[in-house]
């Protein structure tokens, strides 16, 4: 399975922002906009920019000039802006083997673990990242970072899947091209793929799920962290249908769901943006989880009212790619977070 550019049509023309290299607890990363902010605003917002698969961190420094050239062109702003970014686990400067990035067609018998071990690991550099921005981007302390974006594409997107739902300091994220059910979205390749473990069985797919290509290890992590298994299993079964999906928990399932919900969504503005022809990570993975988190949220759902707001975007005919339609409105939704969100003293 052929991974394509998602940048390939993006990009015409992008403005330009300062930039400047820190190494931060041992990962290069790029860190752009602080040039520009007015030493008058205190306050920034860090966005965490995170790239596909088979890219690098310098893909990702036109959106991040984009978006710190919208936001500083907006009037009366309470903030500054910045954005980072650095190179997925074993991408870029990081690589250590070239076919732990490859999918199963492409030879790599370990593509699921590879896969997410790679993206939940840069969730988790993005929050250790988080801990120290501060100190090497503002070592004067004449600013304070108040609030964190992460912005993912790709791979990058389902990162920023486990990054909104993980780290109480990313108080909003943009997901292009991304996933939330990564179980879904493996079963679907296993089949495309034409595994033995997906086909082998008299129902087609039913023990692929802890076979030696999706094995009992992987799920016991993916049922901890990944939205879907952590959020929606608790009510609903994996092969649950879009209809199914907008079904209300009852009252002894919302008592296990408000905590966890609580922890992992409470407040958080999310801007889901996909594909309606993407054949490699298809909105069909996503849909269910989506459709459980829209019916939860909406005015008048059993989670209404607690600060979450989910935007999600399909565009008829794009596939695998990030067009400039979708950057601009990616941009937009950033521009409209920052509007938003109150000016609060540093999470430190």
């Amino acid at each position: 399975m052929a991974t394509p550019d998602p940048f390939e049509k993006t990009f015409s023309s992008s403005p330009k922002v300062s930039k400047h290299e820190h190494i931060i607890a041992g990962i290069l990363c790029n860190v752009y906009g602080l040039d520009e902010l007015q030493s008058t605003i205190r306050p920034v917002s860090c966005l965490w920019l995170l790239h596909p698969r088979l890219q690098s961190m310098s893909n990702m420094e036109p959106i991040g000039a984009a978006a710190i050239t919208a936001w500083n062109s907006q009037p009366n702003r309470e903030r500054g802006l910045i954005a980072v970014s650095f190179d997925q686990r074993n991408h870029g400067t990081r690589k250590q083997a070239d076919r732990a990035n490859e999918a199963w067609r492409s030879g790599n018998p370990l593509h699921a673990q590879d896969m997410y071990s790679i993206f939940h690991g840069t969730a988790i550099d993005t929050s250790h990242l988080i801990n120290y921005i501060h100190a090497y981007a503002f070592p004067e302390d004449d600013h304070d970072i108040t609030d964190n974006i992460a912005l993912g594409v790709s791979l990058g997107g389902h990162a920023t899947w486990q990054c909104i739902l993980h780290d109480p300091r990313i108080t909003a994220g943009v997901v292009i091209i991304g996933c939330a059910d990564y179980a879904r979205l493996m079963s679907g390749r296993a089949d495309k793929s034409k595994l033995e473990t997906w086909h082998s069985s008299s129902t087609p797919g039913e023990n692929f799920l802890g076979s030696k290509d999706f094995p009992k290890g992987l799920l016991a992590i993916v049922d901890k962290t990944d939205p879907a298994a952590l959020l929606m299993n608790e009510m609903l079964p994996r092969d649950v249908t879009v209809e199914d999906a907008k079904r209300e928990p009852t009252e002894q399932e919302k008592k296990k769901l408000w905590p966890l919900m609580r922890q992992h969504l409470q407040g958080k503005r999310i801007f889901n943006l996909a594909g309606g022809a993407d054949k490699l990570v298809p909105y069909s993975a996503s849909e269910p989880f989506l459709t459980w988190l829209k019916t939860a949220v909406k005015p008048g759902g059993w989670y209404a009212d607690q600060g979450v707001v989910l935007k999600d975007q399909v565009y008829d005919g794009v596939g695998h790619e990030m067009t400039p339609g979708m950057m601009k409105d990616a941009i937009e939704f950033i521009v409209e977070t920052l509007r938003a969100e109150k000016v609060v003293a540093a999470k430190m």
